[in-house]
């Protein structure tokens, strides 16, 4: 089987085998290497291999192929049901559920923003505990907070606070995001993130505050 292979079907199965692969330190180390690697590496291969292996010897019953070591074919990346071998790193290591065909490229999309991490926000002078902030778990559960929420000088924009309290970005962080950043027919298709700072301060919770009369 293809090591990428077992990782992903791996994925697919989270809610079966979690409470057997949690915790295994190994396995979690061995899935930030691979993720961190360049895509196509010899690095990335060799991590997912090491992977693998962790995960036959933490089920055996499931992948006693992976077990012997045997791969066939190309050790190129592939999906099970949707699931790839990046879905398994973010389920063990980030601590939340954005995985698999729907919103495994959802949560891609949205890390792939411009954002800062908390030693940079507090370099530009801004308070990343501030109340109001739409906040990411990133690669390792690393909070990344969205750049568009802050002026030049790491102060949020009111506008956006009172969005993000709108929507309440803290219980639905990746909800929000997605808001932010996708097209908005309110908006004449505009994007709300491109919006913040632009001038008519009240234009966006308003829009926030349609959608939520329509729930």
């Amino acid at each position: 089987m293809n090591p990428f292979g077992v990782l992903a079907a791996a994925a697919a199965d989270w809610d079966g085998i979690r409470a057997r692969v949690a915790e295994d330190g190994e396995l979690r180390l061995l899935l930030d290497e691979m993720r961190v690697a360049p895509p196509g590496s010899d690095r990335r291969v060799l991590a997912a291999e090491s992977a693998a292996g962790a995960l036959a010897r933490l089920l055996p019953e499931r992948f006693a192929e992976a077990a012997a070591g045997r791969w066939t074919g190309p050790t190129t990346e592939v999906s099970v049901l949707g699931f790839t071998a990046t879905d398994l790193a973010a389920l063990l290591l980030d601590g939340h559920g954005m995985a698999g065909p729907v919103l495994g490229p959802v949560r891609d999309r949205l890390l792939a923003a411009a954002a800062v991490t908390a030693d940079e926000l507090r370099r530009r002078g801004g308070d990343p505990a501030a109340p109001g902030l739409l906040r990411l778990p990133g690669p390792g559960g690393e909070p990344r907070w969205p750049a568009f929420q802050f002026a030049a000088d790491g102060t949020p924009w009111p506008e956006v606070v009172e969005v993000n309290e709108v929507l309440d970005a803290v219980r639905d962080p990746w909800g929000v995001a997605d808001w932010w950043f996708s097209p908005n027919a309110w908006l004449a298709g505009a994007v709300p993130a491109h919006v913040v700072g632009t001038g008519s301060p009240g234009l966006l919770p308003a829009t926030a505050r349609y959608l939520g009369e329509g729930d």
